[in-house]
């Protein structure tokens, strides 16, 4: 599928994948909806936070890290269903393991806001 684009063209094309990208994941993906809403509300709360620079910026980084894994499972269910839709060891175990890929995001953000806040309110 490569179009042969180079330069700026290539650039404002991948942004306008992104961006379908993004709409597809919001319109039909209802965990990424909701970790999407956790996140914003994390976002803001990070602010109020009081803590350095880098522990917010932990604490951010976060945020992300669960949205990526989000959009990396659902890229294998998708590629997943599309190969076929007959039930298969390794279909089961690409799916487990993407899976698990957002569930070590989320272990990840409950380790490092447990510890940011926890040297926060031991701090006070």
């Amino acid at each position: 599928m490569k179009t042969g684009d180079s330069g700026i063209k290539r650039i404002l094309k991948a942004f306008i994948y992104s961006y379908d990208g993004f709409k597809e994941s919001f319109k039909t993906e209802a965990a990424f909806r909701q970790e999407l809403l956790l996140c914003a509300v994390l976002f803001v709360a990070v602010f109020f936070v009081p803590c350095s620079i880098i522990e917010k910026l932990f604490l951010i980084s976060t945020l992300f890290i669960v949205l990526l894994m989000e959009l990396a499972n659902t890229a294998i269910e998708a590629v997943v269903d599309r190969v076929s839709d007959e039930r298969h060891y390794l279909s089961k175990k690409a799916k487990d393991v993407g899976s698990l890929l957002v569930l070590v995001a989320f272990i990840y953000l409950f380790i490092v806001w447990g510890t940011v806040l926890y040297g926060v309110f031991a701090a006070l």
